[in-house]
């Protein structure tokens, strides 16, 4: 494994206490920085924090991404007992039903849209700030495969994650000007426990879309992102980084 740079950097990893966000923490706090980790599960976010003790600096904060208040509060938090905040991750996110447009619950709609695209948005307004202050940051939002593709039976989602490419590109743009990268990654599916909300003709599906036939692992994910938000990326903004397995080439 590759030695990645991130000694005395601080790193806010959204959705953090499992799936693809804890295992972000994992390989951030093996590459030397400090892990605060933002998640709505109390239990579950402390629970994860006092297993990474070993590694390194790991904190649990409560928080929903829906509730701009709640994303306020633990940005105060998270620099008070941190010091700083050098590195986002938004990773929080939901799947949600897999039905048809015409058959898919407004509210269920509503939920995936305020989670997965209002939720990033919520967090990059509050944390770019304290970045554009400091002259420093490394943002990388974590989108999927289905925001360039459009999964079927999976709309919502699809429209928040290509939500989240243009807010990247957008947001790159307006923070050229600082040391701040901004990027997003878009990921085909990994087995986590998203998989327990969706369909096995869905989970199916995606995997047949895959080239390399396999889904992805999230410690691919992770080196990735880390690499993404080190120093050593002082150039890239903007992008939107594949981890489809060659299901998608553009």
């Amino acid at each position: 494994m590759n030695q990645i740079d991130l000694n005395e950097k601080v790193a806010v990893i959204t959705g953090g206490a499992q799936g693809i966000g804890l295992a972000i923490a994992e390989r951030m706090l093996d590459s030397g920085a400090s892990v605060s980790l933002w998640d709505r599960d109390q239990k579950l976010v402390e629970e994860t924090a006092r297993s990474l003790e070993s590694r390194g600096k790991a904190e649990a904060v409560v928080v929903d991404v829906t509730d701009l208040d709640s994303v306020k509060s633990a940005t105060e938090k998270t620099k008070t007992s941190m010091g700083s905040i050098d590195i986002l991750v938004c990773n929080a996110g939901i799947a949600g039903p897999t039905v048809k447009v015409w058959e898919y619950p407004p509210e269920e709609w509503q939920q995936v849209i305020d989670i997965d695209l209002t939720g990033v948005f919520y967090c990059l307004h509050t944390v770019s700030p304290v970045m554009i202050e400091q002259n420093y940051g490394r943002i990388v939002n974590v989108a999927s495969v289905a925001g360039k593709d459009g999964n079927p039976n999976a709309a919502p989602y699809s429209a928040a994650k290509a939500g989240v490419i243009a807010l990247t590109k957008s947001l790159g743009k307006e923070l050229a000007s600082y040391d701040i990268a901004v990027n997003c990654i878009t990921p085909a599916a990994a087995k986590t426990r998203i998989f327990d909300q969706i369909s096995q003709q869905h989970i199916d599906y995606m995997l047949s879309k895959i080239p390399r036939n396999r889904f992805l692992k999230v410690e691919e994910a992770a080196s990735m992102v880390t690499w993404l938000c080190s120093a050593e990326n002082s150039f890239t903004t903007g992008g939107v980084f594949d981890l489809s397995g060659g299901r998608s080439t553009y």
